[in-house]
């Protein structure tokens, strides 16, 4: 397979993850393999780099708060980098409490509050360079379909892996799901899939830009399926809310309590809430799981040589092997995204059973 050319380079890049996720928190003393993992997946107001020794490089992101009391504020989070108990212009990273990881306030009494916060984060911009590496993938594609011609010949390459993509999701997803007005949702759905798919792909790749835990962040995910939702509910036909509000069922189960109507309703909200769990918590547990196989090797460091050299062996060989089934997920859990989406999409067109 051609395509082969552009999926190995791929795998050994997310191989190369293996020790540089956890070495920065190696210390003589003992390693917490739990505050490591949720260091790496949390969101953060700098994209940390690498630790050499005492020195730690990270990218500093702006800061955007409004205070009731002081107005807005812009500055770099350089700014916080501070030593414990220390502020800058009132403000400073809660260590521990509510906001824990959160820009707080200090008032005048001593009292922490929460400013109101619109900083760009580590996953707000890794956001920001997956969409823009999206609409790259898509423009690039959509330029050389421009130009060609119907003698022109079958493209290879980047341009041919694309359009097996696309044929694939929008024929056998998209169309035997939705039907015969498939075309109408095909945009949004497709968006959907290289959206997620390359977020997840990203999302591997242990250094900038990638590594940012966009599609493990329950927000996004909350907002993929909120359009979900929006899409099957309002172009929903009136078929599909007279089965929902009056489904044929006996009388008894909806009149004079509205037992099934209240059923079906709820499962108007449980559909997309599905959605949003599935894929934050795969993508979530996914990479907790190759930062646990990866704090072996520094847990066990202090065990000796033996024990210490035979774990870091089982270590990196378990984090490959993870490494290359999160590419497989990467690509199920966005597969399996579009077609639930579908299949929900399909089900609110279904037309009337009389004719």
């Amino acid at each position: 397979m051609k395509q082969m050319k552009y999926i190995l380079p791929l795998i050994f890049c997310l191989m190369l993850s293996l020790p540089i996720n956890a070495s920065e928190h190696q210390e003589t003393g003992k390693v917490d393999a739990k505050e490591i993992v949720f260091h790496h997946v949390q969101d953060a107001y700098e994209w940390h780099i690498t630790s050499w020794g005492e020195k730690h490089f990270s990218i500093s992101l702006p800061i955007i708060l409004y205070s009731s009391e002081t107005g807005w504020h812009c500055f770099s989070s350089f700014h916080l980098r501070h030593k414990e108990g220390e502020t800058y212009k009132g403000f400073k990273v809660a260590t521990e409490g509510n906001y824990e990881g959160k820009i707080v306030e200090i008032q005048a009494n001593g009292e922490e509050v929460r400013p109101f916060d619109i900083s760009i984060t580590k996953t707000v911009l890794s956001l920001f360079i997956n969409c823009f590496v999206v609409i790259g993938v898509i423009l690039y594609t959509t330029r050389y379909y421009k130009k060609q011609t119907p003698e022109s010949p079958a493209p290879n390459g980047f341009i041919g892996f694309m359009e097996m993509f696309i044929m694939m999701v929008e024929e056998d997803i998209i169309k035997s799901c939705i039907g015969k007005d498939y075309k109408r949702f095909s945009p949004y759905l497709l968006t959907a899939f290289f959206f997620i798919f390359i977020n997840n792909l990203m999302g591997l790749i242990p250094v900038f830009p990638g590594g940012g835990n966009v599609t493990g962040n329950i927000a996004i995910t909350m907002v993929l399926a909120l359009c979900t939702f929006i899409a099957v509910n309002v172009f929903g036909t009136k078929e599909y809310w007279k089965e929902i509000l009056w489904p044929e069922v006996p009388m008894f189960l909806k009149c004079p309590i509205p037992l099934m109507p209240v059923i079906e309703l709820f499962g108007i909200f449980t559909k997309p809430f599905a959605l949003m769990i599935r894929l934050f918590a795969n993508i979530f547990a996914g990479h907790s799981i190759i930062l646990a196989l990866t704090s072996i090797i520094f847990v066990t460091a202090s065990m000796g040589a033996a024990i210490s050299s035979s774990m870091s062996i089982v270590s990196v060989l378990f984090s490959i092997f993870m490494n290359c089934v999160e590419v497989l997920v990467a690509f199920l859990q966005a597969y399996v995204f579009t077609m639930l989406s579908s299949v929900f999409i399909g089900m609110s067109r279904v037309e009337s059973h009389h004719h």
